[in-house]
């Protein structure tokens, strides 16, 4: 059986979920709403406070669609409790961010400007302290258009192995290369 599947689904108070007859799940809470269609051979059930998804037979087919509803159905579940935060910095000199509502502007060493328009889920701001890198901070409470959109503005300049420049996760260790000095000898 699928590790993943077959773990129930913990609803916090104030979520509600609905599966509508065209097999559309549909979760709200106190952040918003989201939906997400399934499969019509996998079923989704209420059962004493949990959500248990369900599968009609032990086929590989089966057993892959099991997980993955099961993750995403989760996934909507704590996007409407807690919602999801992604923070990128901008390593490099002149590297600039700035935003106006939902358009961001990027200044990331190029003779031009990136302006990105965002789409309305998805909220975000830009700091700019002395003595640190510039951060985006993007926050939704959709798991899949954040981890988008954030892999989209990484794409822009992606960090080099040399010096570090680019746009990098907050967090992230970036695995470096010694350079030209270092294979001499």
């Amino acid at each position: 059986m699928s590790r993943v599947g077959k773990l129930p689904i913990a609803l916090p108070a104030g979520v509600t979920v609905t599966v509508s007859a065209q097999n559309v799940v549909t979760v709200k809470g106190p952040k918003g709403e989201l939906h997400q269609a399934i499969d019509s051979d996998i079923t989704v059930e209420q059962e004493e406070g949990n959500l248990v998804v369900k599968r009609p037979s032990e086929q590989k087919r089966h057993k892959a669609l099991h997980g993955l509803y099961r993750a995403l159905i989760n996934n909507m579940v704590v996007g409407v409790t807690t919602g999801y935060k992604v923070e990128q910095e901008l390593v490099g000199v002149g590297y600039r961010a700035t935003n106006t509502g939902n358009t961001l502007d990027l200044v990331l060493g190029y003779s031009h400007h990136y302006v990105f328009e965002l789409p309305t889920e998805i909220k975000v701001t830009t700091t700019a302290e002395k003595g640190k890198n510039p951060t985006i901070i993007l926050e939704s409470i959709d798991k899949q258009l954040i981890g988008q959109v954030a892999a989209k503005i990484r794409s822009l300049r992606a960090p080099e192995p040399y010096k570090g420049k680019g746009i990098k996760f907050v967090g992230e260790i970036l695995r470096r290369k010694a350079g030209k000095s270092a294979s001499k000898k």
